[in-house]
């Protein structure tokens, strides 16, 4: 899958032209890379004006529907010689997380490439490798003179990175969403460092939670009953005990992964006004991630039962609490899976399925019946997403184009369901 490190007329460096050696779609995902999509202050308008010229350039439409000021969904069609059929959904987000330049050892945002054919980049593998890969799939199709039987939609969306809200949670809502008449969805997985292709079926659902722990204010040179700070001690004890049995069950266990157990974190501590005043309440923050297997009511009351042990006046807010556990059916009876399958056994791919162990939009795509797979053709790939020197080689991201070629005519194939009989 890697290049030939002295392959003649490779291109390096970040800038902004290219060789002739170079693959166009090479030279297309870079220009996409450098688009400053970032977080806090994400440039969506220049990422928007890059898929219009795409759409123009593939005669697609494309249509900007606002879910929020600011926030634009955009949808390019394909459309298929059977359109009263379900479509199929390519999704994927235009928005990167931030980057601390100082830990890289290039320039987060020019896509600089190596020798060795490693592009380096914020979005290299989160997500802006598979938008592009959709994009030159169709566009070697389209020049082929290929016809799809489903419509495709290639949907970008923003805000994925920072919960959705703006973004896919709001759209799944709009009338617009309901046109598209989605039967099946792909959207972004995780790269995997052996031979095997990482597929993602579900997700674990994250918590965002607070327990506010009050308790006794007092002068510092005392020993104050009943403190605060006591009882914040108790439940860091048991949120973070039940950590680590979840720890040593994915480190005994031959069969998990870390989809298959509940992550728990602590991630804020807030409380306090001065070092000699005892406080009277404290705050402490924790991100939980747990299996689509766990049943979601039996771990809140156990949290309950923390609390209760912490002591009196102790109580838990969320900030986030998904709770829907749809997975995807990855059965042979599945016809969108065994034809997913199907077409990767013919390229005779390992595929290797999982729970996704953070999230994705794919969440909110299931939430509301649409079947979603999660996948991202990155393999001999290590797992650098929202990681420091992100990067993606370019012989690994061209296979990738030649997997979804495969793809998405065996999608667009499926025949007919009974339901859209």
């Amino acid at each position: 899958m890697l290049p030939d490190k002295d392959r003649p007329g490779a291109q390096v460096g970040g800038g902004g032209g290219r060789e002739s050696s170079e693959d166009p779609s090479v030279s297309l995902f870079r220009e996409y890379l450098r688009i400053r999509t970032v977080h806090p202050e994400p440039n969506y308008e220049a990422a928007l004006q890059f898929l219009d010229r795409i759409a123009l350039e593939l005669g697609l439409p494309m249509k900007r529907v606002e879910v929020h000021p600011g926030r634009v969904v955009a949808i390019m069609t394909w459309e298929g010689t059977e359109p009263k059929l379900k479509s199929v959904l390519l999704n994927s987000h235009t928005d990167v997380v931030p980057v601390f330049q100082e830990h890289w050892k290039h320039d987060a945002f020019s896509a600089v490439k190596e020798e060795d054919g490693n592009i380096y980049g914020r979005g290299t593998q989160d997500m802006k490798c598979v938008t592009i890969q959709y994009i030159e799939a169709i566009r070697r199709l389209k020049s082929r003179g290929t016809r799809l039987g489903r419509t495709m939609h290639l949907m970008f969306v923003p805000d994925e990175e920072v919960g959705g809200h703006k973004g896919m949670e709001t759209f799944i809502t709009h009338p617009e969403f309901q046109k598209l008449n989605i039967g099946f969805a792909l959207d972004e997985g995780l790269a995997n460092p052996t031979e095997a292709f990482t597929v993602f079926y579900g997700e674990r659902n994250p918590w965002w939670i607070t327990v506010k722990c009050t308790g006794s204010p007092g002068h510092g040179s005392r020993f104050v009953e009943n403190t605060a700070a006591e009882k914040m001690r108790k439940i860091i004890n048991l949120f973070l005990d039940f950590r680590e049995k979840e720890k040593t069950r994915l480190d005994t266990s031959e069969c998990f992964t870390l989809g298959d157990v509940t992550t728990i974190n602590m991630t804020m501590v807030q409380g306090g006004v001065a070092y000699n005043v005892i406080p009277p309440e404290m705050d402490v923050s924790f991100d939980l991630r747990i299996p689509p297997t766990v049943d979601l009511q039996e771990f809140e009351a156990q949290i309950k039962e923390w609390c209760a042990a912490a002591g009196d006046g102790v109580t838990y807010e969320f900030a986030q609490k998904h709770m829907n556990q749809s997975m995807t059916s990855t059965a042979e009876s599945n016809p969108w899976w065994r034809a997913f399958s199907s077409a990767c056994g013919t390229m005779n791919m390992t595929l290797k399925k999982e729970i996704f162990p953070a999230a994705t939009d794919s969440r909110f795509i299931r939430a509301v019946g649409i079947p979603a797979i999660g996948f991202s053709p990155m393999n001999r790939t290590p797992i650098l997403l929202h990681d420091h020197n992100e990067f993606l080689n370019e012989r690994v991201f061209l296979h990738g184009i030649d997997i979804y070629q495969c793809l998405l005519p065996a999608l667009a194939s499926v025949p007919a369901l009974p339901e859209e009989a």
